[in-house]
């Protein structure tokens, strides 16, 4: 027998169609977004007669719709202009395609047809590849409308380069036009881009607000429906997935992989109905998931702080003060050969551990002689487990660390 039968043998299949339950799915219905659809619709609209429409900042924080507004808009503009002889819907995603290299190679590559003279991946200066697609451009005569997501990771990394070539674009095209369609979270990435590219965009604002509980409750069971047979889910379990969705922002994303991950759970426990406890185990394994992924990117130091308060929480019955911390964090740094940083600056680290909620640091104050903080964390034990498994604590197991923070062999 194979290492899977088992599971196989033990999973109860609830979900008959699990694309439906995947963010990137698209529905033909994206309910609660029909204002802003209209209004892009209605800016975009001149492309279909080849004329330029105004370009556009699509805003809102992360789950709020924009994304699959603007792939839905892209279905449906091919299906007023089938053969895109008058536009062309290009969509590049910033947070993948991060250097202007990059996102004019990725645009050409959704224009040129003929394998034999597409741009290569490397090795041509920008200026070569920004000749060449204006070229192929022309020649499409036609409005691209160039939707470039999650512009602030680009501009953040790159500057703005990328609106320089295509702004400028459209001042040596002839036949064809450039429209650009930027989306982000950060409503003022607008600050990021010089005042002269700036004046050259020009755009038009569409704003996404986050979702209330009602209406995230519309979006699950629309998805709900299509992905699991009737009686499946329990009648609380959508209300419950929208409301804890909608205290954290309003994230249809994060509504979406609650139902998911509940649908998961209970397919593995060989469970016939999802249930409220689903909900609740798949929240808990969301939220590590988020915790363990912040955890992963912290620098050096940062966690070997955090690794001195678990151990002091170890090994202490009464709170955790700043103090206690140093001194541990003192001595795994001698263990480890690391530089140990000055306590004001391990202070600063406490309080960035604080500002993730991976801590709860609270001030306490002696009046005439000073005061502390007292630290608690706000991790589970898989999570500690985790970090005290992180490769750079590999030397701590050849020793123990005392109640008296002196290295024993």
């Amino acid at each position: 027998m194979g290492i899977f039968e088992d599971s196989k043998n033990r999973r109860n299949v609830l979900i008959k169609n699990r694309s439906i339950l995947q963010t990137t799915y698209i529905p033909d219905q994206l309910p609660h977004r029909e204002n802003e659809i209209s209004n892009i619709v209605d800016i975009i609209t001149p492309s279909l007669s080849k004329n330029k429409p105004s370009n556009i900042l699509v805003t809102g924080k992360t789950g709020t719709g924009k994304t699959a507004v603007l792939h839905y808009i892209g279905k449906e503009l091919k299906k007023a202009d089938p053969d895109e002889e008058n536009c062309c819907f290009i969509y590049v995603n910033c947070e993948i395609v991060d250097n202007s290299y990059a996102i004019l190679f990725n645009i050409s590559n959704q224009i040129i047809k003929d394998q034999n003279n597409k741009i290569p991946f490397t090795g041509w200066s920008l200026d070569k590849v920004y000749d060449t697609i204006i070229q192929y451009i022309d020649e499409e005569d036609k409005v691209l409308v160039i939707v470039l997501d999650e512009i602030d990771r680009i501009l953040q990394k790159s500057g703005d380069d990328i609106f320089y070539f295509l702004t400028t674009m459209n001042e040596v095209l002839r036949n064809s036009k450039i429209s650009i369609i930027g989306v982000t979270n950060n409503a003022k990435v607008m600050d990021l881009i010089s005042p002269k590219i700036k004046s050259r965009l020009g755009e038009e604002k569409v704003v996404f607000s986050p979702y209330n509980a009602e209406q995230l409750q519309d979006i699950l069971k629309g998805r709900a429906n299509l992905a699991f047979e009737p009686g499946i889910v329990e009648e609380g379990v959508i209300p419950y997935c929208a409301a804890l969705s909608a205290q954290d922002s309003g994230d249809a994303r994060k509504a979406i992989d609650l139902l998911r991950v509940s649908a998961d759970i209970a397919e593995r426990n060989g469970d016939s109905l999802i249930t409220e406890a689903h909900v609740k185990s798949a929240r808990n394994r969301i939220e590590m998931d988020a915790v363990v992924e912040v955890i992963k990117t912290l620098p050096a130091q940062s966690k070997i702080v955090l690794r001195s308060i678990i151990e002091n929480h170890e090994r202490k019955d009464t709170a955790v003060i700043t103090g206690d911390v140093y001194s541990v964090y003192k001595e795994i740094c001698n263990v480890l050969s690391i530089n140990t940083l000055k306590e004001k600056r391990v202070a600063d680290l406490i309080s960035e551990l604080d500002m993730l909620g991976i801590i709860h640091a609270r001030v306490k104050s002696f009046g005439r002689n000073g005061r502390t903080r007292e630290i608690e964390l706000n991790i589970n034990m898989d999570i500690i487990e985790f970090i005290t498994k992180d490769e750079i604590f590999e030397p701590l197991l050849k020793y123990k660390l005392s109640k008296q923070t002196k290295l024993v062999f």
